[in-house]
């Protein structure tokens, strides 16, 4: 009897504990139980299982306090990641998965929230929803069609980092935890000259020594900055490059509406030219061009004289960059440097090793997966399947073509026809959500910084024809879904503005 009488007071402060404190009631009773459980654990001696133990205690902080999972995720995935692997590629691989399975953890923190407070999820853009309906649709595709390691593996390549867009889209983050990120992303702009030049200057040499020794190794793609290279093998210089477009576009958008001042404008305006200048990366004269009409087309009816002036300027910025990179490449000239470039992306010279090149592997695409196959064409073999680096099944099947060689074919081969109109969906909406953002004039911050996201995922429509980097490239992922992200946070901002109105 006085038993079940104190059994009963303490479920009843349990009860009074949760109705007051919620989800940090519960975090901290299994906690408590879990020290128990865990001392135990410790007393064995078993390493594995020390290890095992200590893992779930990070992962329980780190689902406990998402601004901090943020910010870990932010840093190790922006600074950390891609340098690894230039002086212990091992610890990289290993280094990467930490950050993975962080992304999961504050997806999970984030959902957990949203479905104990619904309120969250209201005042969320179309694209929001579109995203979810992406995952579920990737993870249900897979489950019928994928091995289970095609799907473990594709699921984490996909939606390792996507965490970072649902959090900023459901938590209560303030404007202040914002402009610390705004202010981490102006310090990642300014980091990449130093490495950059450390990569040209003390790299290069070294791998131009050996190139002939790891036949297909192009020495200059190692200066890639933060954002991934070897010593030995490919680098990121693309998303080096393509990362430094998208902030030059921010910080045009940010100075327009007077939110920074012409001595940091001109101090990070410089930090983020002067590597397009260092490395290899063609498609710098697609995007620097693409960047300024975003920002600056629908000037031309307003202020047509700002506009024309700023197109110059992108227009003498791309000439340069061309003229850079013909400096690099001395072995050709104007004219060798376009036939070539154009018979690896859409003639019948393959790119790199593979047999198909990026134009090529979509007709390819097509030729086998046509309608002549429905299931497959608007539905493809599950996620995982055509990844060439982990053997896939439809890697295996034509080995050496590079069917992941971008990700459009990735998704065309995976996802099919509809997943890849899906994933297309999400940057078509989000693109129109910053361009009414923009117009909408909620504020000189919102409508700056809408228009600096809009002009980055213009740029973000041409990559999956590009490159596979939003489908596997970690800091590359981390820029896409946390710029989502933070599309979503000013949405909702501007709709609050405007209920006080």
């Amino acid at each position: 009897m006085i038993f079940s009488q104190q059994l009963q007071a303490g479920a009843d402060g349990a009860s009074v504990l949760f109705e007051r404190y919620g989800v940090e009631a519960l975090i901290i009773l299994g906690a408590l139980g879990a020290a128990v459980v865990f001392g135990m654990v410790a007393s064995t001696g078993n390493l594995l299982l020390a290890g095992l133990a200590a893992g779930m205690i990070v992962g329980l902080l780190a689902f406990a306090n998402a601004a901090i999972t943020l910010w870990l995720i932010l840093f190790l995935g922006l600074f950390v990641a891609g340098l690894a692997p230039i002086w212990a590629e091992g610890l990289s691989k290993k280094a990467v998965w930490g950050i993975s399975v962080l992304g999961l953890i504050l997806f999970l923190s984030a959902a957990s929230r949203r479905l104990l407070n619904p309120a969250s999820a209201e005042k969320q853009p179309v694209f929001i929803w579109l995203a979810l309906v992406f995952v579920g649709y990737a993870l249900l595709n897979g489950a019928a069609q994928s091995t289970l390691f095609e799907l473990a593996s594709g699921f984490k390549r996909y939606f390792q980092v996507m965490g970072v867009c649902f959090a900023l889209a459901w938590l209560s983050f303030s404007r202040a935890d914002l402009d610390r990120w705004v202010r981490l992303f102006a310090a990642l702009v300014i980091v990449q000259l130093p490495f950059a030049l450390y990569e040209l200057l003390k790299l290069v040499p070294v791998r131009e020594s050996l190139q002939y020794a790891y036949p297909g190794m192009i020495p200059i793609d190692v200066v890639a900055g933060t954002f991934g290279a070897t010593r030995y093998a490919g680098g990121a210089n693309a998303e080096m490059a393509s990362f430094l477009v998208i902030a030059l576009g921010f910080l045009l958008a940010r100075r327009s509406e007077k939110l920074i001042s012409p001595r940091h404008f001109a101090v990070l305006g410089l930090f983020a030219l002067t590597p397009l200048f260092l490395g290899e990366t063609k498609v710098v004269v697609i995007f620097l061009p693409l960047m300024f009409v975003t920002l600056y087309g629908r000037e031309l009816v307003r202020k047509p004289h700002l506009a024309v002036l700023a197109l110059i300027v992108g227009a003498l910025l791309t000439l340069g960059a061309a003229y850079a990179y013909l400096q690099l490449v001395k072995a050709q000239s104007l004219s060798e440097m376009l036939s070539d470039t154009m018979a690896y992306n859409m003639g019948d010279k393959g790119y790199g090793g593979y047999y198909l090149n990026r134009l090529t592997g979509l007709l390819f695409w097509f030729q086998q997966q046509g309608l002549h196959d429905p299931v497959s064409f608007f539905f493809g073999c599950g996620i995982g399947s055509a990844h060439d680096a982990t053997g896939g099944t439809i890697a295996l099947r034509y080995p050496g073509f590079g069917v992941s060689l971008t990700a459009l074919s990735s998704l065309l081969w995976e996802q099919g026809l509809l997943g890849s109109l899906l994933f297309y969906g999400i940057l078509v909406s989000a693109w129109l959500t910053a361009g009414r953002l923009r117009a909408a004039r909620f504020g000189r911050r919102i409508m700056a910084d809408a228009a600096g996201i809009q002009a980055a995922l213009s740029i973000c429509m041409i990559y999956p024809v590009y490159r596979s980097t939003l489908l596997e490239g970690l800091p590359f992922q981390i820029l896409f879904w946390g710029m989502l992200g933070y599309l979503a946070w000013l949405y909702r901002e501007s709709r609050r503005t405007e209920e006080t109105v």
